[in-house]
C-alpha cells in the first residue's frame, strides 16, 4: 500500500486502499486484518510498528463502532491497565471517549489529557528531559479521525475497531500492537419526517381510538383530561362505530369517515388490535401524527418480533412523498402540551394538577417512562416544563429525532431527558442533538437507567430498548454537552437548577458561601468539586471586606464574626443582613457566584408562616427573606442559590421564593454540587460554541 497523501486539513486520506484491505480480507473469509495488512494500513496512516522487539502497551488508542453512536474514538491507559481502569478511576481519568463526528484532533488531544495514561506519558518524557509527544498524539487523532469519516458510503466493509496498543518515548510513539475488524454496513433506517412533529404537540384536530361508552377506560380517562385541560371539543372526535357521541363529543365509524386529516390519533386499545390498526392508518393516510398508548409491544419474548415486523412497516411508509405519519410510542403515557392547550396522559387530572410556576415556561422534558415525569413533576411542579412527551418504546420516533426537533425551537432553553437505550445508530443522532442544542445556547440534562446488569435487564423488559455501555453513554453525551446526571435526585436537582439559572451570567468558577450556620458555611466549601471539575472560593476584594464588615457592625455583630470566604455571619443575622452581604458578594470582581444559606431556624429570620410567638414576625413581613430576595436576585446577572435547610415548617417559605423565580435547595451539599455541575457545563457549552464559530 502506498503511503497516503494529505488533505488540506492535515489528514490523512487513506480510505480507498482501506477498503480494498477490507475486501481482499474478506474475499479470504476473514472479517479481520492479518499482519501485513495491518502494516499496509498503519503506513497509508502515517503510522508504524515499532522496530525490533514489542515495548510495553502504555497507551490504548482505538476506534470502535458502537451500536448507538457508530464510530468511537477512545483513547486511555494500555495493557494490564486497560483492563481494570473503568472500574476503579473516576471519570475521563482511565480513559476518554467522542463520537469522532463530534471531535477534532485538537479537540480530543485536550480530551486525553485528563487522563492518567497522558500524566505518566508526559511524566516520563519529563523524567527523560524530553518534550512529550503532543505532536505525534495529534497526527495520530487526526489519522484515525479522517480514517473514521471515510467516504464509505459505497463500501462493502466498514471498519468495526482499529485497536493500537502504544508506547511512548523520547517525543514520539510507537505501536508495539494493533487489530483491525471489519463487517458489513448495518441495515439504516428512513428518516423520520420530524418537522410533523409540530402537528404532534400543536394539533388542530385530534382523534382518539378506544374510548369506552360504559366505563372509565384509558381512552375515556384521556377525553376527559382533553377536555378538562382545555381543548376545545369541536376540534375532538372518537372513532367508534355504532355511536354517534361520548361525552358531548362526536363519533365516527372509521378513519375512512373523517372528514378530513387528523394532526393527531390517539390510539388506546389493546396491544393485539394495533398491527392491523397501523396498517389501516398508513393505507388511509388520514392522520399526520399518532400517539401508541398501548404497552407490551416488543416488550416481551412473543411480541419482538410482530413487533419489529410493525416498525418496519412504519420506517417503510416514510419512503412515500409527505414521509407518511409519524409514531410516538408504544407503551407511551402521552403527551402535555400547553401552547397546544392539552393533556393526554391517561393520569386523571386530580391526580396530578400542573398549575403554572413560571411566567413562561421554556423547558421540555422527554421521557421513555412516563411514570418518571409524572413522579419529578409530582415531587418538584417548579420544573414546570412547556412540553412533556413519553416516548415509550420508540418504535418510530426516536430521542435523537425529538431532541433535536426541540433543539430548534427558540421558546426552549432547558431539555430534560430520560433515557432507557437507543435504536441502533439513534446515540449519534441523539449526540449530534445535544451538541445543536448547546451550540444555540441551550441546556441538556440526561439520566440514563441501566447502569448495572440488572438495570440492563430491568430497561429491556419495560420499554423493549437495549441499555448499551454506561460509561460509553456517559462519555460521549457528556463531551457533546450534555450535562449527565447520576441519580433521579442529581437529575432533578440539574434540571432545575438549569431552568432557574439559565439567564445567569457565568463568568468563571469562583463561588462565594454565606450562612448562619457554621457547619453550613464549611460544608459548601467541601462541596465545590466533582469528579471532573471544582470550583474555588473566590478571594474577597478589600472593598468587599470592608463593605461586610460595615453590614456587621450596623447589626451589632462585628465583635462575633471575621469577613472571610466562607462566612459564618452568626445566627443573630437578620433577613436584612443575609442578603445585604449577597449583594456585596455578587458585586465582588472575585466572585463568579453565591451559595447562601437562609438559617430558616434562627430566631432573627422570619421563615415562618406564621409565629405564635412574635404575631407578624414571618414571611408575610415586608423585611422578610421572601420580599427581599426575589427583587435582589433578578437585579443581578450572576447566580445565587439560596438554601432553606429545614423541615415542612419552612415549606411555605421555599414555595414563595421558588414562585418569584429564587434557585432554593434544601440542603447546602445538595445546592452547591448543582451549582458546581451546572457551571462546568456551562464553562464547556462556552467553549463548544467557540471552537464551532471559529
Amino acid at each position: 500500500m502506498n503511503q497516503a497523501s494529505t488533505t488540506a486539513n492535515g489528514r490523512s486520506n487513506a480510505v480507498p486502499s482501506a477498503a480494498d484491505l477490507f475486501r481482499q480480507a474478506a474475499a479470504a473469509g476473514r472479517q479481520s486484518l492479518e499482519r501485513s495488512e495491518l502494516e499496509s494500513l498503519l503506513a497509508a496512516l502515517g503510522l508504524a510498528f515499532a522496530p525490533g522487539d514489542t515495548l510495553p502497551a502504555e497507551l490504548r488508542i482505538s476506534l470502535n463502532r458502537s451500536r448507538e453512536f457508530g464510530m468511537v474514538l477512545s483513547a486511555g491507559l494500555g495493557g494490564l491497565d486497560a483492563e481494570l481502569d473503568e472500574a476503579n478511576f473516576r471519570r475521563d481519568r482511565a480513559a476518554v471517549h467522542a463520537a469522532t463526528e463530534l471531535t477534532d484532533a485538537d479537540d480530543f488531544l485536550a480530551l486525553f489529557k485528563r487522563t492518567i495514561a497522558w500524566q505518566r506519558i508526559e511524566a516520563q518524557a519529563r523524567r527523560a528531559g524530553n518534550a512529550p509527544p503532543d505532536a505525534a498524539l495529534r497526527a495520530c487523532f487526526a489519522s484515525l479521525l479522517a480514517f473514521a469519516a471515510g467516504p464509505w458510503e459505497a463500501a462493502a466493509q466498514l471498519p468495526q475497531n482499529l485497536e493500537l496498543n502504544l508506547a511512548g518515548a523520547a517525543g514520539a510513539i510507537s505501536i508495539a500492537t494493533a487489530r483491525c475488524e471489519f463487517a458489513p454496513p448495518p441495515p439504516q433506517r428512513l428518516p423520520r419526517p420530524t418537522h410533523k412533529i409540530a402537528k404532534l404537540i400543536h394539533p388542530k384536530s385530534i382523534g382518539i381510538i378506544g374510548v369506552s361508552s360504559t366505563s372509565m377506560n384509558f381512552g375515556r380517562i384521556i377525553l376527559k383530561n382533553l377536555m378538562g385541560s382545555g381543548y376545545p371539543k369541536d376540534q375532538l372526535c372518537i372513532i367508534r362505530p355504532g355511536e354517534t357521541e361520548i361525552d358531548g363529543v362526536r363519533c365516527v365509524e372509521g378513519l375512512k369517515a373523517l372528514d378530513g386529516k387528523l394532526d393527531l390519533l390517539i390510539v388506546a386499545v389493546a396491544a393485539s388490535a394495533v398491527y392491523d390498526l397501523v396498517d389501516e392508518i398508513i393505507e388511509t393516510d388520514a392522520v399526520e401524527s399518532v400517539m401508541l398508548i398501548p404497552g407490551s409491544l416488543g416488550e416481551t419474548r412473543a411480541s419482538r418480533e410482530p413487533a419489529a415486523a410493525l416498525a418496519a412497516r412504519i420506517n417503510a411508509a416514510h419512503g412515500k412523498p409527505d414521509g407518511g405519519p409519524i409514531f410516538l410510542g408504544a407503551n407511551c403515557l402521552g403527551v402535555v402540551s400547553h401552547p397546544g392547550n392539552y393533556d393526554s396522559w391517561f393520569i386523571p387530572l386530580e391526580r396530578l394538577p400542573k398549575p403554572p410556576k413560571k411566567a413562561e415556561r421554556n423547558s421540555v422534558m422527554l421521557s421513555q417512562s412516563g411514570a418518571f415525569m409524572i413522579t419529578r413533576i409530582s415531587q418538584n411542579p417548579w420544573l414546570d416544563p412547556r412540553y412533556m412527551l413519553a416516548l415509550g418504546n420508540q418504535t418510530d420516533l426516536t430521542h435523537g429525532d425529538m431532541l433535536s426537533y426541540f433543539a430548534d425551537l427558540p421558546e426552549i432553553d432547558s431539555i430534560g431527558i430520560y433515557i432507557e437505550g437507543f435504536k441502533d445508530g439513534d446515540g449519534l443522532d441523539f449526540a449530534r442533538a445535544v451538541r445543536k442544542a448547546v451550540a444555540r445556547g441551550k441546556d441538556v440534562v440526561v439520566y440514563k437507567s441501566g447502569r448495572t446488569e440488572p438495570g440492563m435487564g430491568g430497561v429491556m423488559g419495560h420499554t423493549a430498548s437495549i441499555s448499551g455501555e454506561p460509561l460509553l453513554f456517559e462519555s460521549v453525551v457528556r463531551h457533546a454537552g450534555a450535562i449527565v446526571a447520576e441519580d433521579f435526585n442529581s437529575f432533578d436537582d440539574l434540571f432545575y437548577i438549569a431552568g432557574a439559572l439559565h439567564d445567569k451570567v457565568i463568568g468563571g468558577k469562583r463561588l462565594g458561601a454565606i450562612s448562619g450556620a457554621g457547619f453550613e458555611a464549611v460544608g459548601m466549601a467541601d462541596s465545590i468539586g466533582s469528579e471532573t471539575f471544582a470550583m474555588e472560593m473566590g478571594r474577597l476584594d478589600a472593598a468587599t471586606v470592608t463593605r461586610v464588615e460595615d453590614i456587621l457592625k450596623a447589626k451589632k455583630l462585628d465583635a462575633l464574626v471575621e469577613v472571610r470566604n466562607p462566612i459564618d455571619i452568626n445566627p443573630g443575622a437578620d433577613d436584612e443582613a443575609h442578603l445585604q452581604i449577597v449583594e456585596a458578594f455578587l458585586q465582588d470582581p472575585n466572585i463568579d457566584a453565591v451559595v447562601v444559606g437562609l438559617d430558616p431556624t434562627a430566631p432573627s429570620v422570619r421563615a415562618l408562616e406564621s409565629s405564635k410567638l412574635r404575631p407578624g414576625f414571618d414571611i408575610n413581613d415586608p423585611k422578610s427573606t421572601v420580599h427581599l430576595m426575589p427583587p435582589l436576585v433578578h437585579r443581578n446577572d450572576k447566580p445565587v442559590i439560596g438554601i432553606v435547610d429545614g423541615g415542612n415548617l419552612y415549606d411555605a417559605m421555599c414555595a414563595r421564593l421558588m414562585d418569584q423565580g429564587v434557585c432554593i435547595f434544601r440542603n447546602c451539599a445538595r445546592g452547591t454540587k448543582a451549582l458546581v455541575r451546572y457551571v462546568e457545563a456551562r464553562l464547556n457549552a462556552d467553549a463548544i460554541r467557540r471552537r464551532t464559530t471559529n
